[in-house]
């Protein structure tokens, strides 16, 4: 593994994962009682768990999971969630805490983890950040705008608006309202859209306003972005779609829909789960799902790669 040069903050050149994590290790602990703790990000697939296993057990941490999926309980073999040995050796939280449908956004995830980490500190022990919901990283490093509660009808006549003229013309209303809130958000994340149109419409004022006014976090946090060359990264991506679908994957979304969870839930979706559901209504065959499946996700990690460039975090190159 090696540092990227070119990005700002480098580590030293890392031969091994073990001196890697000696070295995180190490710094953390010379830090935790300023206030200061390290979080392990990265694009999907990269590599963070076994990473963060190893480090959490090495300093005694507790891992803060900052996965928007991996939450809920149901939602299991396409969120790639640790596995009951994982969840055995370490701590976890966030992972199986709420059901499908249940809301929790990136607000609810922030507020939630500065209090499990001022209860993990009371208990003696590390709290270690790690994941890659871009949002949630936001939310936990940079702190919260205090946005007063919207009526529910506004959201109710922005969703029929979305069914009526599509997220494109959404999207571009946000660019003319808050075109601040549109450069820093992804226009397919539909729903954050909505949201940032909620609070215009709900509010009166754009929802960038309110950030400039925000909560500031009790905690600060040294980022590591873990990453991989672009080629073995998607080899990675497309071999663990494969596994997933091996695992049981098209079965766990049939058996969420025979439950009878709506197919449109935001939790569903999610990549891997979103590309199953039409290919169970006879859409399209096994093989275009399967690709679409590799696609969508290769996609979401070029953007979250691109999330991560925008911030002076330290990058470190793996490799096998």
């Amino acid at each position: 593994m090696q540092v990227n040069s070119k990005e700002k903050n480098p580590l030293r050149t890392m031969p091994v994962v073990h001196e890697l994590v000696q070295t995180l290790a190490c710094w953390q602990a010379e830090h935790a009682a300023e206030g200061t703790f390290l979080i392990l990000a990265g694009p999907t697939a990269v590599g963070k768990t076994a990473l963060s296993l190893a480090l959490a057990e090495t300093l005694g941490a507790e891992i803060i999971s900052a996965d928007s999926r991996q939450v809920y309980r149901q939602l299991n073999i396409g969120t790639a969630k640790p596995d009951p040995e994982a969840l055995a050796r370490v701590p976890h939280h966030f992972i199986n805490e709420r059901d499908l449908g249940e809301p929790f956004s990136a607000g609810h995830f922030a507020f939630e983890a500065w209090a499990r980490m001022a209860a993990i500190l009371e208990r003696g022990r590390i709290p270690l950040v790690v994941g890659g919901s871009t949002l949630y990283l936001e939310a936990l490093q940079f702190g919260l705008a205090e946005i007063p509660d919207i009526d529910p009808s506004v959201r109710q006549w922005l969703q029929e608006r979305l069914a009526r003229e599509g997220p494109e013309r959404l999207y571009r209303e946000l660019v003319q309202v808050d075109p601040q809130a549109a450069q820093r958000l992804d226009p397919s994340k539909t729903q954050r859209v909505l949201r940032a149109l909620e609070v215009y419409h709900g509010t009166g004022r754009p929802i960038t306003a309110y950030y400039q006014n925000h909560r500031r976090p009790p905690y600060a946090f040294r980022t590591i972005v873990l990453y991989r060359e672009r080629s073995v990264l998607y080899e990675r991506i497309n071999r663990r779609v494969d596994a997933m679908l091996e695992a049981g994957l098209v079965q766990e979304v049939e058996s969420l829909l025979q439950a009878g969870y709506d197919p449109t839930l935001e939790a569903l979706r999610t990549i891997g789960y979103a590309e199953v559901i039409p290919y169970l209504k006879g859409v399209y065959p096994y093989a275009t799902m399967r690709a679409l499946i590799q696609r969508n996700t290769r996609r979401y990690a070029k953007r979250q790669l691109a999330w991560f460039r925008r911030f002076s975090f330290e990058w470190i190159l793996l490799e096998d």
